[in-house]
Formats: C-alpha cells, structure tokens, sequence
C-alpha cells in the first residue's frame, strides 16, 4: 500500500507591497511546477485583471508543491485591510503562516492586523524580512520591531520563539542569515519542515470538513473550498452540511478537486489535512461543515464573517446618454449581477432600495466596493453610484463608528498641513518621528474623516507622501467633520463643450472636461475654487464678427483638465450628487439634473 503523503498548509500574510505573491512565484519555479518550455509571468497567482494592473491580491487564491514528500498548500493572502474578511478565514485552514516584512519599511498596519488575527488562532509564524537587497535596508532593526509587535499582540511564549529567515523573494533566495551564501529557497522549505508538525493522519476518523472560501464555475455551479480536518471526501459521496441557522442539509459532492502546482485536479478521494474543492451542494456557505451523516456531523465553531463598514447607493443610470457604451443599464441586470456577486463575496451585503431603482450595496471599505464596480464596467454595465456612507451602530445606547489607524509619511516640509487637516478630520496622533527628511506619523482617524482625503493628501504633499489605512476598531460617535470646501461648476444644456467657453470658465475653476466632450445639463464639468455651486454653460461658442481685431483669433491654450479615478470620483462627490460609472467612461452629476427642481431639492434637504 503507498504511504500517505504528510501534509503542511501554510499561508502567505503580509503588508501590501511586501513581496507575497512574489515569494510564492519563487516557491512555484523551485518546487519544479513550471515545464522548462512554459512562459511564466510575474505575480502568476494574481489571476485578475485587476489585480493584475494595480499589484494587489484581492481574492485568497491556493496552489500546492511537493518538497521531500511533503506536500505543502499555500495560500496567497490580500494584504489590504479591505480584504480581511479573505485573510480571517484563510488562516483558519493553515498549520503556519509565514510573515513577510519589508527589511527597510518594518510592519505596517496591516502586518499588524494580518498578525494580530494569526496569533489569536494560536498560528505560530515564521518570519520572512524580504527586500534584504535594498541599499536603505535595516533587516537587524526590523527584526527588533517586529519583536515588539509580537509582545505587544500578546504572543504566546512558544509564538515568540519565531524561526527567522532572511531573503530576497524576486530572485528566490533564502537565508538563515545575513551572511549566508544561499542562492534558492531550501531553508525556508527546510524551516516550514522542521517548524510545523505535518497533520497527522485522522482519515479513518468519520469527516469534518469546514468551507472557508466560495468559488463560482460557469459549469458546475457553486464552489466549496475548504480543509478536511477528519476524515475522508469522495467523489458522488452524500453528505450532510451543519448550515449557519443551525439546521442540517443533505447534500451530494459531484465533483472532488484538491490542488496540485496552480490547476485544481479532478480526484476520487481527498485526506485529512488537505485542501479541497467540492460542487453539487448549490447552498454552501463560509463556516459550514460537512460531514459522513447527520448522526457523526461534528460542526465546527462558526466562521465569524466581520459586518460591513461602508454603504453606497447603486442606481440605474438616468443620464441623457445612458446606454451609449453600456450593454447591461436596468435594474434586472444590476440586481442579477450583485447576486452573482453574492455567491463569491462574502463580506457583500446587498439590500434593495424602497424609494428608487437601486440597491443599497455594504462592504468593507471603498477599495472592496470600488473593485466591484470596476469589473462591472468591464462586463459592460452602467450604474449610478452614491457618496459612501459610513455604517454606524448603537452599542448601550451609545452611537458607534469605525476608526482606522493611519501610517502617514511625507515630506518634513508638509508634515505640518498633513497634521493640522487630520487633526480637522477628529484624527488622534499617537506617534511620531523623523527620518532622512520624511516624517512618519501614526494617527487613529475615523473613516468618515478620511473619505475624501485622500486626493487632498496627494496635493498636499505634492504627491511624494504615502498614506497607509487599515480597520481598528469602532469607537463612540466622534461629532460632525468637515467635508469638501469647494463647489462644482455644472453643465446648464445638453450639448458638446467649447474650448472658447472652456477657457473663459478656467479662470475659476479647474476643469474636469475636455473640448469636445459630450455633456448633459446637471453634470459636473469643473471644480469651483470657491464653495459655491455654479450652473454654466460650457457649449457656448465665440460669435463671429465680419471685423476681426489682430490677435483676438490666436489659438487658446488650456490648462490639461482633472481627471478622476473611479476611487478618487467616490471619494470627491458630496451627498446630492452622483458618479456615472459606464465601460468607457467616468462622470460627475448632480442627483438632480433640472436647474430649478435642483432647487427645490436642496431646499427640501436643507429644511429636513
């Protein structure tokens, strides 16, 4: 009979930008997954567009490797603090994570959280400082920090005896030290090895298996990915599911896959320890379990998924050119595709809208729901979306909000204009220091205050400033804050803009438009440098005149106008207004269009 294979799940935790997905690159090339022949790109497990373009991991992603006989699971973790409903329940399924810290920038909030979250799971981790390359590298220093932060998270005395491994993810190199000659990553596959007892071998045991991610297959429907802690799973086996109301479900698996390299292979069987993939029960959800039958169903402790912090409004797009480059514009569609959503994304709450066509959609942060409706307009959708709402709930009867801990490091010469606009926006300093001209600073702001400022920041600090935010906790109601001080200029009349008219309004204004751009009547075309709203008319042309006067005719020069990322649009309008988002474009708009029911709107507002 074949000896049973030991298995070992790890995870991938760390800041964003630290080098996760690199490190797992590495691990994929030396563990020999690649033909020699096959094209590899970089970030390989990054298998989104968007996560393509922007460097970031948004969904938890696994891939598997043998070395010696074992077989080890990885998990790629988000970094991003939107994302850690994905980075809690990843955790639940592995036996170590490795901790991956930049050897210049030392931990980060989200190394906290992501650390935080692994150590309270009894995880002990092994610490990777990556980028030992850098000239500004301080490996030794951020070794003694991240140290401290163990400490400070309450680390067991066993968690505090960490293996550290010194390396440079990009070009798979690992070290036990510094002045170690390592060219591949073998001590860090020989310390996950030595570190990390492999599950012990529970197969005759009846099954426990928990759903820790959903996936979504065009042919076989729902996906349950999750560990099998006892037991065995077969394929066509019937089993009954421990569902989160607490009722039992009977269920049958049509489909088995475990992981091997990056492709999920058919099977007839999986083990205790490993990671597997089911369909056929269509109902499946995060922190199920699953088990032989009803009468051996040991459910496992429930899968906390963390509540929603922000709301926003999507709307059917009632623009004058709706439907111009979308292919998908009514609220059937709309609510089709957030349901489709909801089978994957589990920290998406959606709630239809009494008062107009639209669904009031929850997340966790704008990053979450802004990614949502980046890859809506990339399926060709159209939709109007609302400010952000912050949610706030009543805790003995007192009003609660989010609080983010913010890492801010600029300039010395903006550190003062940095402080005094957090300081408006209810931020608490709790540290600060500076370095080689930079000065870091470490605030507690509330999420409401930092809507918005992001954009402020960048200008602020002429755009050499970095702004790191991740959840820390809700906190009593901080008062009200001050939001955007300049008014917008909108479009009067339908009509295509002018660069004469353009240029005349500039001298006010910023302008967010081009010459020759298609606008609508109540649509935002500049930004007033005062904080009044002005209605204009950007399609007005210069009158010709049979006498022309030398030099009146000479070519007008504009100023290149603003243009807006989706996030940055979410995070500039205020509450009466609205962001079109379409496949080919990115609009401001008033919620009313019509100048004088704009009027009477406002008042109607300003009198609630």
């Amino acid at each position: 009979m074949q000896k049973r294979k030991g298995i070992i799940n790890v995870a991938v935790i760390a800041h964003v930008d630290a080098g996760k997905s690199t490190l797992v690159d590495a691990f994929l090339s030396q563990s020999g997954v690649f033909r020699e022949n096959q094209e590899v790109v970089d970030c390989v497990m990054d298998s989104n567009d968007i996560e393509r373009e922007r460097g970031i991991t948004i969904y938890s992603k696994n891939c598997a490797i043998s070395y010696n006989g074992t077989k080890i699971n990885i998990v790629d973790t988000p970094g991003h603090s939107d994302f850690s409903s994905e980075v809690e329940r990843v955790i639940k399924t592995v036996d170590t994570a490795i901790l991956l810290v930049d050897s210049s920038e030392g931990p980060m909030p989200q190394t906290r959280f992501v650390l935080k979250k692994s150590l309270e799971m009894g995880i002990k981790p092994i610490l990777f400082i990556n980028k030992i390359d850098k000239k500004d590298q301080r490996a030794e220093e951020v070794v003694d920090m991240v140290l401290d932060l163990f400490i400070e998270l309450d680390a067991t005395d066993e968690q505090l005896d960490f293996p550290i491994i010194f390396g440079v993810a990009k070009e798979g190199i690992a070290k036990r030290a510094m002045e170690d000659e390592s060219t591949d990553l073998s001590p860090l596959f020989e310390t996950i090895i030595n570190h990390v007892q492999e599950y012990p071998d529970l197969d005759e045991e009846p099954l426990q298996m928990q759903i820790s991610a959903l996936g979504y297959d065009e042919y076989i429907g729902r996906l349950g990915v999750g560990r099998i802690y006892k037991g065995k799973v077969k394929q066509g086996q019937t089993v009954a599911v421990h569902k989160r109301d607490g009722s039992i479900e009977r269920g049958k698996i049509a489909k088995l896959f475990t992981y091997e390299g990056l492709s999920q292979n058919a099977c007839d069987e999986a083990v205790s320890g490993d990671i597997a993939v089911i369909s056929g029960i269509s109902t499946i959800s995060i922190g199920e379990t699953i088990g032989n039958s009803e009468d051996t169903l040991e459910p496992m402790e429930m899968i906390k998924i963390e509540e929603p912090t922000l709301s926003m409004n999507f709307l059917v797009n009632d623009s004058p050119l709706c439907g111009k480059s979308g292919k998908f514009i009514t609220t059937r569609h709309i609510k089709d595709r957030l349901e489709k959503e909801l089978e994957v994304n589990v920290g998406l709450k959606v709630d239809p809208l009494e008062t107009t066509d639209g669904y009031k959609v929850s997340g966790r942060g704008e990053l979450h729901l802004s990614i949502l409706l980046e890859n809506m307009r990339r399926e060709g959708y159209e939709v109007s979306v609302s400010k952000p709402q912050v949610l706030m709930h009543h805790e003995d009867g007192v009003l609660m909000e989010p609080v983010e801990r913010v890492i801010a490091s600029v300039p010395d010469e903006h550190s003062g204009t940095v402080i005094s606009k957090l300081n408006l926006r209810k931020g608490m300093m709790e540290a600060m220091g500076t370095e080689e001209g930079y000065t870091k600073m470490e605030f507690v702001v509330p999420t409401r205050g930092l809507l918005g400022y992001r954009s402020e920041f960048i200008n602020d600090t002429r755009g050499e400033g970095t702004l790191v935010r991740s959840f820390e906790r809700f906190e009593p109601h901080k008062g009200e804050i001050p939001h955007r001080i300049n008014g917008v200029l909108i479009s009067q009349e339908n009509g295509t803009t002018m660069a004469y008219s353009l240029y005349n309004l500039s001298d006010r204004a910023t302008m967010t438009v081009s010459p020759a751009t298609e606008v609508y009547e109540g649509m935002i075309i500049g930004i007033n440098s005062r904080k009044e709203d002005m209605t204009v008319n950007p399609c007005k042309n210069k009158k010709l005149t049979n006498t022309r006067a030398s030099g009146s005719d000479d070519a007008i020069k504009l100023a290149t106008p603003r243009t807006f990322t989706l996030e940055e649009a979410l995070e500039f309008i205020a509450d009466d207004e609205l962001v079109e988002v379409t496949p080919d474009s990115i609009r401001l708009r008033k919620k009313v269009l019509n100048e004088s029911d704009r009027v009477k709107y406002n008042k109607k507002r300003n009198v609630q």
